[in-house]
């Protein structure tokens, strides 16, 4: 790992910090090497925009089905939604099927979209039953076949993979290998196999193998519930980047405190702006349910909280929500978490 600073530890000695690049992709540099993975439920376009405030180089769409875009289901467009004012656009993609997945890739749906991220590494059972998500990867000629049917669109091309289906038998680097031969600009592993689900350590081997295999960026996610593991990753498979999943959630500040962008803004502060942005752009029902999710993972480690909690699901419009989130995070010292 390229040390580009360091941290004084309690110590008092000094330690490496990851270094924070830009990524070219295609035409777009993308402004950090550390992302913002896609969440279903949470990924929707006000969370987005504030990754990119606090320092993410790249943030996902949740991931949408190609099945749910060509029936026209409307929970599956609402996914969709972005606006010119987003950094950089990327889609995460769901499907199975080459054909429908190249004719939704290529669809005036995805126009707006600068990226589009093939989802290969979903465990859940109902997805990977039905041959998409990781299941693919069991069948690296079909998904080989959708990567080239992606790259139709003239879109740059990721991919979100696993280490493999089983822990006994994992193969990250072959399967990272057919993707860049297939077309793809960027794959990201997961250091899990399908099996492992969300448990057990991550297999940095596993990911350093599969950069190593390979020319395109190689970017490292799994098991980052902090800045220490982020750089544990990095140093560990000499991967060209990060993916944040759950843990920004908790801590969006993550993305400052990485990249040591200067942010000093608090969670209280944070809160009422998504839910301002939020209103603006959905319906007050969503509004109130994303508001409540979130909230919900910043008072992770607040003391006193509990009590709030069920106030807070209890809220039956905005302006009531408001008041309860102020009640909570209004004790919270200025910039407590910003760098």
């Amino acid at each position: 790992m390229k040390t580009v600073g360091n941290r004084k530890a309690s110590h008092g000695k000094c330690i490496a910090i990851m270094e924070i690049k830009r990524l070219r992709l295609g035409g777009i540099l993308l402004p950090s090497n550390v992302f913002m993975a896609p969440l279903a439920g949470y990924t929707c376009y006000p969370f987005r925009m504030l990754a990119y405030e606090l320092g993410a180089g790249l943030c996902f769409t949740e991931m949408s089905s190609a099945n749910g875009l060509k029936y026209a289901d409307r929970a599956t467009r609402r996914l969709l939604h972005t606006t010119a004012e987003e950094p950089v656009r990327a889609v995460q993609l769901l499907g199975g099927d080459p054909a429908v997945m190249t004719r939704m890739a290529c669809s005036e749906l995805l126009k707006d979209f600068d990226i589009i991220d093939i989802n290969m590494g979903c465990p859940v059972p109902n997805v990977f039953k039905s041959g998409e998500g990781s299941a693919l990867m069991a069948d690296q000629k079909r998904a080989a076949a959708i990567i080239r049917g992606c790259r139709k669109s003239g879109k740059i091309i990721t991919v979100k993979c696993r280490t493999g289906i089983r822990e006994e038998h994992m193969f990250a680097a072959e399967f990272v290998r057919m993707c860049e031969d297939a077309g793809a600009d960027l794959v990201t592993v997961h250091g899990r196999s399908r099996s492992m689900m969300y448990d057990g350590a991550c297999c940095y081997e596993e990911i350093a193998q599969a950069k190593a295999a390979v020319s395109i960026p190689v970017i490292a996610n799994g098991g980052i519930f902090s800045a220490k593991a982020a750089e544990e990753m990095m140093e560990r498979t000499g991967a060209d980047g990060v993916m944040i999943a759950r843990y920004a959630l908790e801590n969006p500040f993550i993305f400052s405190e990485l990249t040591r962008k200067p942010i000093r803004k608090t969670t209280l502060q944070i809160l009422l702006e998504q839910m301002e942005l939020t209103a603006a752009d959905y319906d007050e029902t969503f509004t109130i349910r994303y508001i409540q999710k979130l909230a919900s993972y910043g008072m992770k480690k607040r003391k006193g909280t509990k009590r709030y909690k069920e106030q807070m699901f209890q809220c039956g419009s905005l302006e009531e929500l408001r008041e309860i989130v102020v009640q909570i995070f209004s004790g919270e010292a200025e910039g407590e978490y910003g760098t």
